[in-house]
């Protein structure tokens, strides 16, 4: 079964971000490396409610949509680590911008502090 996308025959941007991370575990797993990079026994302890299967799918097509880095290490047993890569990087404030809307349009949930890190600032 391949990727479901939106149909985009405007181009619209938005539509665009969303066919990359409109789906139940993308964001999760970009704020889950916005922290560092971890291998993907450690994403399966962190999202318990994923199943392996599609934990790898996921990370297969944020790392084709340029959003992830995958860097397998020469050694055994192999290890593979995921950090995020440039773009998905300057996707962080936008997350944290949902993460605080979600705070503050819901002050009667109590929700865990989400620790988006902010995007490096460019060296001028």
């Amino acid at each position: 079964m391949g990727r479901k996308y939106v149909d985009n025959p405007n181009s619209c941007t938005l539509v665009h971000t969303m066919n990359l991370i409109g789906n139940k575990w993308k964001p999760i797993i970009l704020y889950l490396l916005s922290n560092g990079p971890l291998r993907f026994g450690m994403l399966i302890i962190f999202v318990p409610t994923i199943s392996r299967k599609v934990l790898a799918t996921q990370l297969k097509e944020l790392e084709q949509d340029g959003l992830i880095v995958r860097k397998a290490y020469a050694e055994i047993p192999p290890k593979v680590e995921y950090s995020l890569s440039s773009k998905a990087t300057a996707l962080l404030p936008a997350l944290r911008a949902l993460s605080d809307w979600a705070q503050e349009s819901y002050p009667d949930i109590d929700f865990e502090e989400c620790k988006i890190v902010a995007a490096p600032k460019a060296k001028a």
